[in-house]
């Protein structure tokens, strides 16, 4: 007691208003769920809301089904910072942002999840003629197939993965077989960026199914192929998302998967204004999600490590989503 008599009246004030700072903000779960991109952002958001927010902020490890079941259910965690929502049963999710359980605040990623076919960028820069499904079945020989030099190649994806299927579905629909086209197996994701890496180091054409953000992207850029053709929704839920449906149909694929930053209504209610503010403002593209996860792979850096160096290294973007005071606190606290 004595020795809280002694302070300062301004050191008391401060004090006093960093415990009504925290109180107001109060103890905040961040689900960090298995994949990068959703560690690097849980641990951003941790590091913000505690240090320039002054929120008692802490990650705690979930998984996707779980993780939003809990948080309809329960209201637990309060706020998982990636999701995405293509993953979540519909039901559930349906279900809680209709009754107020699940809020969705913002697109994580502001450009989505993309999962399509893709062509490397040095060769699209080489080969500006080559940018839709069709143009790519008119020069099989930029294409050679590492198994059959005869014969072109398309790469599929991961056994087991919805858009193999896709893209098995899509081959027999742009008969690319007449084509010349034979399409690769990989079986596996590894397997799958190996055939990409080979074909960077000798800088040869490769054609095949991929996805973004991934921390491969952001070390061999890639473009988008142009699928030629509209995206039919009805054709996608008939045959071309079916692996046993006889007759698909030339389609194109969605514009993006919808990533979210999803809170509970519960927290929604209690927290501050401005730290909602800060959720909402708070966003990726695909070009820096893919620059981060490269760095992480490189370094093989855990979310926290990943986070700190995200901070420290990119003021340029983080800065835009916090106000003046925010700023100072945050760069403070990570040096």
């Amino acid at each position: 007691m004595k020795s809280i008599l002694k302070m300062p009246l301004a050191t008391l004030l401060l004090s006093s208003a960093a415990v009504a700072n925290a109180a107001d903000c109060g103890h905040v779960t961040i689900a960090a769920l298995s994949w990068q991109s959703n560690q690097l952002q849980a641990n951003v958001d941790q590091l913000i809301l505690k240090e320039g927010y002054g929120c008692n902020a802490e990650t705690v490890m979930g998984d996707t089904v779980p993780t939003i079941t809990s948080m309809r259910d329960k209201e637990k965690p309060d706020m998982v910072s990636e999701i995405w929502v293509d993953t979540v049963p519909t039901q559930i999710f349906r279900e809680g942002t209709a009754s107020g359980k699940l809020v969705p605040v913002s697109e994580s990623l502001s450009e989505g999840g993309i999962n399509a076919w893709f062509i490397p960028e040095y060769f699209a820069k080489e080969h500006p003629e080559i940018r839709t499904i069709a143009d790519v079945m008119k020069h099989p020989e930029l294409f050679p197939s590492p198994e059959n030099p005869a014969r072109a190649a398309i790469f599929n994806g991961t056994e087991g993965w919805g858009w193999t299927v896709i893209t098995a579905q899509l081959y027999k629909a742009f008969d690319m077989n007449s084509a010349g086209f034979d399409l690769v197996s990989t079986g596996s994701g590894a397997a799958l960026d190996s055939t990409v890496v080979r074909a960077a180091a000798q800088k040869k054409g490769w054609v095949g199914y991929y996805w973004a953000p991934t921390s491969l992207m952001g070390k061999y850029p890639m473009v988008q192929l142009d699928p030629g053709v509209p995206f039919d929704n009805r054709e996608w839920e008939r045959c071309t998302t079916k692996a046993n449906c006889p007759d698909p149909k030339p389609n194109g694929w969605p514009k993006k998967s919808i990533v979210n930053t999803v809170i509970t209504g519960k927290f929604a209610k209690r927290i501050p204004p401005e730290v909602l503010g800060y959720l909402k403002a708070r966003s990726y593209t695909t070009v820096e999600m893919n620059r981060m996860l490269a760095w992480m792979t490189d370094h093989q850096a855990t979310g926290e490590d990943a986070a700190k160096y995200f901070l420290r290294t990119y003021p340029e973007i983080w800065t835009k989503w916090v106000p003046a005071d925010v700023k100072a606190k945050v760069q403070k606290a990570i040096g």
